[in-house]
């Protein structure tokens, strides 16, 4: 093909639908005569460098569990959601992943927009070895304190996988009761596919749990903050007090329910 008998309109629509051109003809296309071309070419060669960049990622981040994995020995990724709110469970996930296809986009779910983390929570359970979600009440909270309630919620993830990993690696720098190989990855959820997956996992769970209680306890606003201290929830707190879903354990003084003699 000579791109000098094509118009800019056939050119655009060729790279549209070649999605990869091949790197000779984008050379071609950066050499020509046409500013609108040389736009061209150079939106196409960005979109390339920006697919190695990204394929470079994922390398770097299915990495950790690809040096520990062993033949017959899988390796679980944990992580938690919830764990600084006032109100609502803290929600644990654990999640096996197979070796390919390395899933497109997979990062920390707080880098995501909800409907990447969406998109990725339906292909996470689509392909996973296995899969499982924890969770730790509001009243487990309040009676054994956060940290070990977010251990007590990501032991039963990790219980309740079939089959059961060989490896555990966990975001943060806590270890669980396990005689498991374990390792506690500080920002493990940036840097290790599986931890990134539990992440997504966790938080599209926690966050849906968070729209139900909405529709229970519309004033407080829960589908929008998902319980953290924002001031419209401060607001609303002060307005109408705590519900049942709310931790006594980490709502500021002057909100404390007040018992009666």
């Amino acid at each position: 093909m000579d791109p000098r008998e094509l118009t800019v309109a056939e050119i655009a629509a060729f790279l549209e639908q070649a999605g990869r051109p091949p790197a000779a003809l984008l050379r071609a296309l950066a050499r020509d005569g046409r500013a609108a071309v040389r736009r061209l070419a150079a939106r196409s060669l960005a979109l390339a460098a920006a697919r190695r960049a990204e394929a470079r990622r994922l390398r770097a981040l299915y990495r950790e569990e690809r040096r520990r994995a062993m033949p017959g020995v899988l390796v679980a990724g944990v992580d938690e959601a919830g764990r600084g709110p006032l109100a609502g469970p803290v929600i644990a996930a654990a999640v096996v992943l197979p070796a390919r296809p390395l899933l497109c986009g997979l990062d920390d779910s707080k880098r995501l927009l909800p409907a990447e983390r969406e998109r990725l929570d339906r292909e996470i359970r689509a392909c996973a070895v296995a899969l499982a979600v924890g969770e730790a009440s509001v009243e487990e909270i309040d009676r054994l304190n956060i940290v070990h309630a977010t251990r007590l919620a990501m032991r039963r993830a990790v219980d309740a996988l079939a089959p059961a990993p060989g490896v555990l690696l966990i975001d943060g720098r806590e270890r669980l009761p396990d005689a498991r190989a374990q390792a506690a990855i500080t920002g493990g959820d940036g840097r290790c596919a599986c931890i990134a997956a539990a992440s997504i996992v966790a938080k599209v769970a926690r966050d849906r749990l968070m729209h139900a209680l909405h529709e229970a306890f519309p004033e407080y606003g829960f589908a929008r903050h998902k319980g953290y201290a924002t001031s419209e929830h401060l607001a609303a707190l002060a307005r109408h007090g705590p519900c049942p879903a709310h931790r006594r354990a980490f709502l500021p003084e002057p909100l404390l329910p007040v018992e009666r003699p």
